[in-house]
């Protein structure tokens, strides 16, 4: 198949720290190559894939404003009229940067589908109402909450590269949080059930502009060095040795989660998942086998309790049957030939 793949041009493919978004692009991109089809992405020309690249723009729109700039319009009205141009080329496009791509769908042939990533209610709604009615792909049966109107053909839960993630038998001594230092993902909630508790914890990711009061009031401030340390964003390497050397991850969260690809990848290592029972948690994590599903910060305690008799090796082998690229990507090459079809 001739494949169009619409990547988001926040960071580049693969992202060197933050971007689950396009850590998935790269992750479909790289093994639909595989496969032997002939795949194109459209991204930034930083990007790093065995695809053909057709470049957006020079670098990534995080390193060129040094933040994540919500009005982005320009960049994704450029990318779509490039795919427009281009689409005759493709069977198929796979849209993963939103509504905006989907203008072009009455003026050209190739089908688009479109997988949301985001674990808040579209924005603008008037142009996700607009849209409606083109093909949407849910990363969760949760996320289709948000906007119980469009039409989804298919849900797809994220898949990683199983193998990257070395397993720990050994249940460690700490707890672990990673993600945006956000309200959204309740960082300050994870220091909460981590010192109640008296279990030290280490927190890691991303620190944005429009969260800086937050993390610098809730966060940084807590701090000690000892039972609570703080880190920013890391790398691969240290990513994988943070959470397969953890008793637990914590996912707090205070929305309603799409997914959450951590949860996934603390799983590979072994690693289980205590998360509050917001959106997709329920779907990611199988209550007392591969972690637990709390409804507030004692249950979580209660949780930390039983932690130890989950089995670590249960949690490796639900990422192997539930969460891996191959899955992933059969999903969609069967949605991808039915709709050529």
């Amino acid at each position: 198949m001739r494949i169009g793949i619409i990547s988001p041009l926040w960071k580049p493919l693969p992202p060197e720290r933050y971007g689950g978004t396009e850590l998935i692009v790269s992750y479909i991109a790289e093994e639909l190559v595989k496969r032997g089809h002939d795949v194109t992405v459209f991204a930034s020309k930083d990007s790093k894939t065995s695809a053909r690249l057709v470049p957006v723009t020079e670098k990534n729109l995080y390193d060129t404003f040094g933040y994540f700039k919500w009005d982005n319009l320009e960049y994704d009205i450029i990318e779509t009229e490039m795919v427009g141009r281009l689409s005759s080329e493709f069977d198929i496009l796979h849209n993963h940067n939103g509504f905006v791509p989907l203008s072009i769908t009455p003026l050209i042939k190739t089908p688009m589908i479109t997988t949301l990533h985001s674990s808040l209610p579209p924005q603008p709604e008037s142009l996700a109402r607009a849209f409606k009615d083109r093909l949407f792909v849910s990363i969760s049966n949760a996320q289709r909450q948000l906007a119980p109107y469009l039409n989804y053909i298919k849900t797809v839960y994220h898949g990683i590269d199983v193998e990257r993630f070395p397993f720990s038998a050994r249940t460690g001594d700490y707890l672990v949080f990673l993600g945006t230092f956000s309200p959204y993902k309740g960082p300050d909630i994870a220091i909460r059930i981590a010192k109640e508790s008296k279990i030290p914890i280490v927190l890691a990711g991303e620190i944005r502009k429009e969260f800086e009061d937050f993390y610098k009031k809730e966060i940084a401030s807590m701090d000690n060095g000892k039972d609570v340390i703080i880190k920013g964003e890391l790398n691969f390497e240290e990513k994988v040795e943070l959470l397969k050397n953890a008793m637990a991850l914590l996912m707090p969260v205070r929305w309603q989660e799409a997914f959450g690809l951590v949860m996934i990848e603390a799983m590979a290592c072994g690693t289980p998942v205590i998360g509050f029972n917001k959106g997709a948690i329920s779907e990611v994590i199988e209550d007392g086998l591969s972690g637990f599903v709390v409804n507030s910060v004692e249950e979580a305690r209660e949780a930390l309790l039983k932690i130890q008799g989950i089995d670590r090796r249960h949690c490796r082998k639900i990422v192997e049957e539930r969460f891996s690229i191959n899955r992933m990507v059969d999903e969609y090459e069967s949605l991808y030939r039915e709709l050529i079809n």
